[in-house]
């Protein structure tokens, strides 16, 4: 039975996923879900597709995993996927683990809020934040932005070095996203404009095509209902 993935490319992890099971040509049967009607939150879904009830889960064959970064961890171990996304060597691997676990409380933390927060919320309820959280998450997410330019930039195009592997591809999708809330940070950061640009070539048609909704988003102005 083919792998099934369960994805919603709204959802930041479900496009980073996407774009590595495209690129690593594993077969998978895409199973779109429709966060914005909440389809996740029904009891059938916990009882029959994922207790977590969130994006991206896979199941194969009748093993069912949540977790885009425990997905990429049992695609390695399970599946042909090429060296370069996860690496095998232990001290490769500790380096992409190391990445990885910086970036929950980091640009996965800081890029999500100020989403939520900036376009999300209002989006979808019509309710605005106040100016003065907007810019001290703003300010957040710059600083974020710095640590990661000055941290995991400097040792070559890409985080791990001269190769691209599944950590770009997990933080490229996290930073694209804050677009839909007027913030490029191409236009304030020189390296992270090069890395995108660099990781956007190396990723695509996948790239582009994962970011679709996205790239629609930022031409919506969200302003407060008269």
């Amino acid at each position: 039975m083919v792998l099934q993935l369960y994805y919603d490319l709204y959802s930041q992890p479900s496009r980073s996923i996407y774009i590595l099971l495209k690129l690593s040509n594993i077969p998978f049967k895409k199973c779109v879900i429709d966060l914005a009607t909440r389809e996740h939150l029904t009891r059938e879904f916990a009882e029959t597709k994922s207790k977590i009830q969130r994006v991206p889960f896979i199941h194969d064959g009748d093993f069912k995993l949540n977790e885009s970064i425990a997905i990429v961890r049992y695609l390695s171990r399970e599946y042909a996927l090429d060296d370069k996304w996860y690496p095998k060597d232990s001290a490769k691997q500790a380096k992409a683990d190391e990445f990885l676990e910086w970036n929950h409380l980091n640009i996965r933390l800081e890029c999500a809020t100020y989403f939520l927060v900036k376009f999300h919320i209002p989006f979808f309820t019509g309710k605005f934040s106040s100016k003065e959280r907007i810019k001290k998450l703003l300010r957040n997410l710059e600083r974020c932005l710095k640590d990661f330019e000055r941290i995991f930039l400097s040792n070559g195009p890409f985080i791990l070095g001269d190769q691209i592997s599944y950590v770009d591809i997990h933080a490229a999708t996290e930073i694209e996203q804050t677009r839909t809330a007027c913030y490029d940070a191409r236009d304030h950061f020189p390296k992270i404009r090069i890395w995108l640009d660099n990781v956007r070539s190396e990723c695509n048609p996948a790239y582009d095509e994962a970011h679709v909704i996205i790239n629609e988003l930022t031409s919506i102005e969200v302003k407060p209902k008269l």
